[in-house]
């Protein structure tokens, strides 16, 4: 066996009458060691934090948001996914900073109330589905997940109370509909 790009060839080799094959497997190191990220974790966070408390001092009404602590977090691995393209990094990103976003616009006196949260969510997964769509790997259940928590969210917020009767009316007439079309297919 011989060396290829100073790494010694690993495998296997299989000897057949005299002549011999060598079949050889290695992970790609490309930017870096096996496991390793190529960005410092905590110097994005660093950053990302350090930028939240800058706008803090300039825009009050942010000291009054949620937790930076944690939309740093969430804006780091969605930095992270940007630079490594690690799934895991693009659906922790996208969920923490839609769970820290509520406080952040109702700081801002943008929106507030019922529902926001519900419709943040929805919009991180439709976000994770639109990556997806765009690499090719179809727009998977994350885009029915974001749908629905969208439109709910969304209705909640344009006529608060509108989530207390019409959606748990929507849903139970969904699942007899359900119901009934499964035992019309269990009968023929």
């Amino acid at each position: 066996m011989t060396e290829q790009r100073g790494k010694p060839a690993t495998g296997d080799v299989v000897g057949d009458g005299g002549v011999v094959h060598a079949y050889g497997w290695e992970w790609s190191d490309v930017g870096g060691p096996r496991g390793r990220s190529r960005l410092p974790w905590f110097g994005i966070f660093l950053v990302v934090f350090g930028g939240l408390l800058l706008a803090e001092r300039i825009w009050p009404p942010l000291a009054s948001a949620g937790s930076l602590v944690f939309l740093a977090v969430g804006l780091a691995f969605l930095a992270s996914w940007l630079v490594n393209r690690g799934i895991a990094s693009l659906y922790l990103g996208a969920i923490m900073t839609a769970l820290a976003m509520p406080d952040l616009l109702a700081a801002a006196n943008i929106v507030k109330g019922e529902g926001v949260g519900t419709l943040c969510l929805g919009i991180a997964f439709l976000l994770i589905a639109a990556v997806r769509a765009g690499s090719r790997s179809g727009w998977g259940w994350q885009a029915g997940l974001g749908a629905i928590l969208f439109v709910i969210g969304a209705s909640t917020v344009a006529v608060p109370g509108f989530g207390d009767l019409v959606w748990p009316i929507i849903l139970v007439a969904f699942g007899i509909l359900l119901l009934i079309r499964a035992a019309s297919g269990a009968r023929r």
